[in-house]
């Protein structure tokens, strides 16, 4: 018998992938006399008016039925005479995407039907690329509905033919296309009576005997580190599943990014030791001298991964909101978790002809190829040598929903050849010699909020008291450093990231400083904190609401905004998220200046 088959069916809305599937278990008998009779009996109010209906087998969500749609991810597991299978049957329409690209990322071979009647559609062409970015090298199309053409040769060898240029377009190493008719079973599992001049392979046939074992090996041994097991004094062991290549008792690893040296002295392979393991197996590994290694380290023999902080990638683009360039993510890179920005995005992919075009957002369901980096250097490897230390997935900060997923293509040398320099003299130094904690004050909140009235009394406050100080105002940095931004998403996203960058670097020379900036986005004010140290960020919500604002527009913004004359105005046209667990909020509506002023000097105190 040949190995395991990992497959997904694929393909635009309403081409037949579930009732391709439903048909080949169908005629293949691989169902229980429960499942074929439930099967006959649900068929009659199905969408085939009473005869069978074989996507009732895999669609069995009642909105699926319902709209004779795939919504989710199906998984059958199911086994012939010759092979075992796990197909994920996944949805076409483009709203589930996400759920499509799920299902790709467990696959060694991709079924993508694809409806003779309508030819290659945008959906169908995104699902290959979709599957060919997850690194799927085997292609089966299943050209479907013959029995809607006539069975005709000549209608099938026109798509056969665009299929083919799409195959060359993606650069797909391995194809197989077969005419087949879902719902009547021609070519499904036995050879069409209608289609003669069709000789090869079935498409269960094709399945059976298809070989995947030829992919590219992955260089040396990796295994990234999961867990840090310590069940005694005389026991540490690093757990983890080997993702490429073997280890034996003896050999000598490295432990990345720190890049030390050790022996392996033992190998568990569950509860049991073992004199060495290989690709795919779970194992805990004791070395022979202590080692500094925690979750998201690898182990690595013979394998050249990258150590750095910057990465170019290709990624698809999952989320309802739109991607824009500079904004802050988390990232899920191997078994490591860090904050990380996509500096840019370099362009993305015109799903129907291939052409790369230049933009610099990205909405749902897109391809595109960005610039990623790391709040820190962590280990990695582009995708076509190790899939695993390859590939990774952005998550957002707010919603903690999973944004992105994409590969690896290549590390960026410029960040390959920076290394902080560490100072003899620090900003611990530099502060008690000032007597103070440098730390930066951040106020936030909407236009007209009486933020930098606010943080300018605090600021005269505490030079009374003796501090050293430095106040950093919205439009004073506008007019000057960030003169060359404007008001868009990614400008306000950039506007932030600079004004952190600087209050930290006036933060290491020891000072107190004190910003007051709009920051309308949370993942932003994250970041900044992210920037400049969680413990010496503060964060002050003037939380005024908007119809005091207003009141107080003594420059007449709002009313401009409100008339359309200034757009992306926050409060109005552009959104602003109140901070969630900001240290300190004052509202200026219910207190004097000298009262606000007064108020918040108190809550300092424990900060500073």
């Amino acid at each position: 018998m040949n190995g395991l088959l990992k497959f997904i069916t694929c393909g635009s809305v309403d081409d037949g992938k579930s009732t391709l599937i439903g048909h080949m278990l169908y005629d293949a008998k691989l169902l229980f006399a429960d499942q074929e009779r439930a099967l006959e009996l649900d068929s009659r109010i199905g969408s085939r008016e009473g005869k069978i209906d074989y996507s009732l087998l895999l669609d069995g969500l009642m909105a699926e039925r319902e709209q004779g749609i795939t919504i989710d991810v199906a998984y059958r597991y199911f086994t012939t005479e010759r092979r075992s299978f796990i197909v994920a049957d996944t949805p076409g329409h483009e709203e589930y995407t996400r759920n499509m690209a799920v299902g790709a990322s467990f696959a060694e071979l991709a079924v993508i039907l694809v409806d003779v009647t309508q030819g290659l559609l945008a959906q169908t062409r995104r699902h290959a690329r979709i599957c060919a970015l997850m690194g799927i090298r085997h292609f089966l199309f299943a050209v479907n509905k013959m029995d809607l053409a006539g069975y005709s040769q000549k209608e099938y060898k026109i798509v056969e033919k665009n299929i083919r240029k799409l195959a060359v377009d993606l650069e797909l190493p391995y194809i197989e296309v077969i005419p087949v008719s879902a719902t009547e079973g021609d070519n499904v599992t036995k050879k069409s009576v209608h289609m003669s001049w069709y000789q090869k392979k079935t498409l269960l046939d094709y399945l059976e005997t298809v070989d995947t074992k030829d992919e590219l090996k992955e260089p040396g041994f990796v295994m990234p580190i999961q867990r840090v097991c310590r069940p005694n004094a005389y026991f540490r062991g690093f757990q983890g599943q080997v993702a490429s290549g073997s280890i034996a008792v003896g050999d000598e690893v490295t432990v990345l990014p720190r890049g030390e040296k050790a022996g392996v002295q033992s190998i568990l392979l569950a509860d049991r030791p073992v004199e060495y393991i290989e690709k795919g197996h779970p194992a805990a590994i004791q070395l022979d001298r202590e080692i500094d290694v925690s979750r998201g380290s690898v182990l690595v023999k013979g394998a050249d991964l990258k150590v750095s902080s910057m990465f170019t990638a290709s990624i698809l683009w999952m989320d309802d909101e739109k991607l824009v360039q500079g904004k802050n993510y988390l990232i899920k890179l191997g078994t490591k978790m860090l904050p990380a920005t996509v500096m840019s995005v370099k362009y993305k992919m015109d799903i129907n002809s291939g052409e790369n075009i230049a933009e610099s957002r990205l909405y749902k369901n897109e391809i595109a190829v960005c610039d990623i980096a790391l709040s820190e250097k962590a280990v990695f490897d582009t995708f076509v040598n190790h899939r695993e230390m390859g590939r990774f997935i952005l998550i957002d900060r707010i919603t903690h929903l999973t944004a992105a997923c994409g590969v690896v293509e290549h590390s960026l040398r410029r960040a390959e050849n920076l290394t902080w320099q560490e100072l003899d003299i620090t900003r611990q130094f530099r502060g008690e010699k000032m007597g103070q904690k440098p730390v930066t004050i951040w106020f936030t909140g909407l236009s007209g909020a009486g933020k930098s009235a606010l943080a300018n009394e605090i600021e005269k406050a505490l030079n009374t008291r003796g501090n050293y100080t430095m106040l950093l105002d919205g439009d004073n940095i506008r007019i000057g450093l960030n003169k060359n931004l404007g008001f868009q998403e990614q400008d306000r996203i950039e506007n932030i990231r600079r004004t952190a960058e600087v209050a930290k670097l006036m933060n290491d020379a020891g000072l107190i400083v004190l910003t007051s900036f709009i920051s309308p986005y949370r993942s932003d004010r994250m970041k900044a904190r992210e920037i400049i140290g969680s413990a010496d960020f503060i964060e002050i919500y003037v939380s005024t609401p908007l119809e005091e604002c207003e009141r107080r527009d003594v420059k007449g913004l709002y009313k401009k905004a409100r008339d359309g004359k200034i757009p992306n105005f926050t409060g109005i046209s552009s959104p602003y998220e109140p901070p969630l667990h900001a240290e300190i909020e004052v509202d200026t509506s219910k207190y004097t200046l000298e009262e606000a002023v007064e108020y918040v000097l108190n809550k300092l105190q424990q900060y500073l």
